[in-house]
C-alpha cells in the first residue's frame, strides 16, 4: 500500500474522525475531573490515573478504529464491511460531538485557570506569619503535661512581641496537638506560612527541648536545635529559643532592623511551675477549673509577690468566677485589686492591662476607663489573643458595630479555631442584623466547642427574628447550658406560636434563672410584647449588676422598648453611649451653609420649619 493509499484508507475507516473526537474528549474529560475530584477529596494520585489511562487509550482507540466499522447492523470488521458504504452520505453527528465537547474543554479548562487564580490568591499566606504548635510531653508522665504546654504558649507570647508577625494564639494552634496532619494542610488552616514545633522531656532536676522550624508550603525544616539544661535555667532555655527563632525569623521572615525580646516574668522556678499550673486549670473555661486555677495563682503569688502575669490573669479568673456564680459582690472586688497590683508591677505588660480593662468595663461599668485600658493591651502586644479578644468584646457595646465588627475579625484572625473568637464574631454579626454570616459564624463556633455554654445561643436568634420557630426549637434542644437553654426554648416555643409551651418554658426560666437570667427573662418579655413585664426585669437586672444588661443600648430585641421613657432612662443610668466619639449633630454645622446657598439663589424658598431645626441642631453640643 503506497502512502497515498494508506492515508485514504485512514479517512475511510474514520480513524481521523475517532482521533479528533477521542482528543477533544479525553482533554474535557481530563478538565472535568480536575475540576470535581477536589470538591470530593479525592486524592491526586486517582486524578493522574485516570489522565494516564486516557492518554494509554488513545493508540487502542486508533487501531479498534482502523480494524472495526460501526454499521447499522452493528460493529463488524472493516475487512467484512461493503466497499459501497463508504460511497454513502456522511453523518454529520460526529462533528456536533466534537464541538459540544470542545466548548466543554474550552469552559472547563478557563475555569481552571480562573479558580486556581482565585484559590493561589485565597490561599496565599502572608510571609511573616508563624504558629508554635504544642510542644509534645515526652517525659512519660501526663502530669507534666501543663509544663510542655505551658512553654509553648510562652514562646507564642515572646513571638507575639515581633513588630509585623503574625502569630497565631494557643487556641487554634493547639487543636494540631494529637492530630497527624501535613505542614501545609496546618499552614492553611492556620493561615500561616511557618510552624514551629518540638518536645519537651522533663526528668527529675533535667529538660531537653527540642525545637524545630519548618516552611509549612514544603515541610522542609529551616533549623532544629536540642537544649539540654536544669529544671532551674528553664527561664535561660525560654530566653535560648525565643532569640534562636528570632534571629530565623529575621533572616527568612523579617527585616533586619525588627526584634524580639522575651523577657521572664519571674525568676522563681517554683513559682514558674505554679503559674503554669494555675494557667492550665484556667484554660479549661469552667467555674470549677477557674477556682482551681485560683489557688495555683495564689500558691505563684506566694512565691512570689512581683508575679504580675500570676495577678492579671487571677484578676481575670476572679471576673469570670463572679460572672458565673452570680457572687459578683465577692469576686470582682479581688479581680480589681489584682488587676491594679499587676499593673503597678507590669506597666508594660498587655496582659495586667487587659485584665484592668475587662474588670473596669464587663464588673464595674466603667467603661471608658475600660476601654481605654483595653486599647492599651492592644497597643503593647497588638497580637496579644487577650487583649484582641477582650477588646472586641467590648466596643460593639457602646453603640460601635463597625469598629467590633473589624476587632472580632482581628482576633479571628490571630486564633482562627477558637471557639471564643468565632462565637463572639457571631454576636457582634447579630447585633450589626447581618443574619446570614452571624448563623454560619455560629455554627462553626459550635463545631469547634460543641460542650460551649451558649454555644447555640446566636442560631436561636438568628431563627427567631426570621420568623423561623422550628429551626430555632432545634438549636434551644442542642443548648448544652442549662440556663442559656431555658432561655432559648422560651424564645423558640414563642416564635412558633405554642403559647402554652412558650408560657410554661417561661415559667420554668424564671424559677430557675432568676439570680442569673435577668436580662434574659427581660428579652423573652420583650419579644412576646409584655413591655411592663420586660422593663420590670430590665429593672432587676440592672439593679443586680446582671452583666447581660450591657446589651442595652444594641439589642435588637429590645427594640420595640426604645421609645418608651424608662428605657432611656436606664440607658442614661447604664451610660455606655458616653464612650461614642461620634460627634452629635456636628454634621448640620457643614450642612447649614450649604442648603442656605443652596435656597437662597432666589429660584427656591428655603422652608422656614427646616431651617429652624436646622439651626437649633446646629448649636447642640457636640
Amino acid at each position: 500500500m503506497n502512502r497515498r493509499n494508506f492515508f485514504a484508507e485512514l479517512k475511510r475507516r474514520n480513524v481521523y474522525k475517532v482521533a479528533v473526537a477521542y482528543a477533544v474528549a479525553g482533554w474535557a474529560l481530563a478538565q472535568g475531573i480536575a475540576q470535581v475530584f477536589p470538591v470530593f477529596d479525592i486524592p491526586n494520585w486517582a486524578v493522574r490515573l485516570i489522565v494516564l489511562a486516557i492518554v494509554i487509550g488513545f493508540p487502542i482507540a486508533l487501531v479498534v478504529a482502523w480494524a472495526f466499522e460501526l454499521t447499522p447492523q452493528g460493529i463488524k470488521r472493516t475487512e467484512d464491511v461493503d466497499l459501497t458504504s463508504a460511497q454513502r452520505p456522511a453523518k454529520r453527528t460526529w462533528i456536533f460531538v466534537v464541538v459540544i465537547c470542545g466548548a466543554i474543554s474550552l469552559s472547563l479548562f478557563f475555569l481552571g485557570r480562573y479558580t486556581a487564580r482565585n484559590n493561589s490568591s485565597a490561599f496565599e499566606l502572608p510571609a511573616k506569619s508563624i504558629a508554635v504548635l504544642s510542644l509534645l510531653n515526652e517525659s512519660g508522665d501526663p502530669a507534666d503535661e501543663y509544663f510542655s504546654d505551658g512553654l509553648s504558649e510562652e514562646l507564642i507570647a515572646a513571638l507575639a512581641q515581633i513588630r509585623g508577625l503574625k502569630v497565631i494564639g494557643r487556641s487554634s494552634s493547639f487543636r494540631f496537638k494529637d492530630r497527624k496532619e501535613e505542614p501545609k494542610t496546618i499552614g492553611e488552616k492556620l493561615g500561616v506560612s511557618t510552624l514551629l514545633e518540638g518536645t519537651v522531656r522533663k526528668q527529675g532536676d533535667k529538660v531537653r527541648i527540642v525545637a524545630e522550624l519548618i516552611n509549612a508550603a514544603d515541610g522542609i525544616e529551616l533549623w532544629s536545635r536540642t537544649f539540654d539544661r536544669e529544671l532551674k535555667d528553664i527561664f535561660a532555655v525560654q530566653e535560648e529559643i525565643a532569640a534562636a527563632v528570632a534571629s530565623s525569623l529575621k533572616v527568612t521572615l523579617l527585616g533586619s532592623d525588627e526584634r524580639s525580646s522575651a523577657n521572664p516574668a519571674t525568676k522563681n522556678t517554683e513559682a514558674h511551675n505554679a503559674y503554669l499550673l494555675g494557667h492550665y486549670y484556667f484554660q479549661r473555661r469552667n467555674l470549677e477549673d477557674y477556682r482551681k486555677a485560683v489557688a495555683y495563682f495564689d500558691e505563684a503569688i506566694r512565691l512570689d509577690p512581683d508575679y504580675g502575669l500570676a495577678y492579671a490573669e487571677r484578676s481575670e479568673a476572679w471576673t469570670l468566677i463572679g460572672d458565673l456564680s452570680g457572687q459578683g459582690k465577692t469576686a470582682w472586688p479581688k479581680a480589681r485589686e489584682d488587676a491594679e497590683k499587676a499593673v503597678a508591677i507590669a506597666p508594660t505588660l498587655a496582659e495586667a492591662h487587659a485584665a484592668l480593662g475587662w474588670v473596669r468595663f464587663f464588673a464595674e461599668w466603667k467603661f471608658a476607663e475600660g476601654l481605654s485600658e483595653l486599647r492599651r493591651a492592644k497597643e503593647l502586644s497588638p497580637a496579644n489573643p487577650t487583649a484582641n479578644d477582650l477588646l472586641a468584646r467590648v466596643v460593639v457595646y457602646l453603640g460601635k458595630p463597625g469598629e467590633a465588627e473589624k476587632q472580632a475579625r482581628q482576633a479571628v484572625e490571630l486564633d482562627p479555631l477558637a471557639y471564643p473568637a468565632q462565637n463572639n464574631l457571631a454576636r457582634v454579626l447579630w447585633f450589626e442584623g447581618k443574619l446570614d454570616e452571624a448563623d454560619a459564624i455560629a455554627r462553626k463556633a459550635a463545631e469547634l466547642q460543641p460542650s460551649a455554654a451558649s454555644a447555640h445561643r446566636w442560631q436561636v436568634l438568628v431563627a427567631a427574628k426570621r420568623g423561623d420557630g422550628e429551626t430555632a426549637l432545634r438549636e434551644a434542644q442542642l443548648e448544652p447550658d442549662p440556663g442559656y437553654r431555658l432561655f432559648e426554648l422560651a424564645l423558640a416555643q414563642y416564635v412558633r406560636g405554642d403559647r402554652q409551651a412558650a408560657d410554661a418554658a417561661l415559667a420554668d426560666l424564671i424559677a430557675n434563672g432568676r439570680d442569673q437570667l435577668a436580662y434574659q427573662i427581660a428579652q423573652v418579655y420583650a419579644v412576646r410584647g409584655e413591655k411592663e413585664k420586660a422593663f420590670e426585669w430590665l429593672q432587676i437586672s440592672f439593679d443586680t449588676h446582671d452583666t447581660g444588661t450591657l446589651g442595652l443600648l444594641i439589642d435588637p430585641l429590645l427594640r420595640d422598648l426604645r421609645p418608651d421613657p424608662r428605657y432611656k432612662s436606664l440607658l442614661t443610668k447604664l451610660g455606655p453611649s458616653k464612650c461614642k466619639k461620634q460627634p452629635r449633630a456636628n454634621w448640620t454645622k457643614a450642612l447649614l451653609p450649604f442648603l442656605t446657598s443652596f435656597y437662597g439663589n432666589g429660584r427656591t424658598k428655603f422652608p422656614k420649619k427646616a431651617e429652624r431645626r436646622l439651626s437649633l441642631s446646629a448649636k447642640q453640643p457636640s
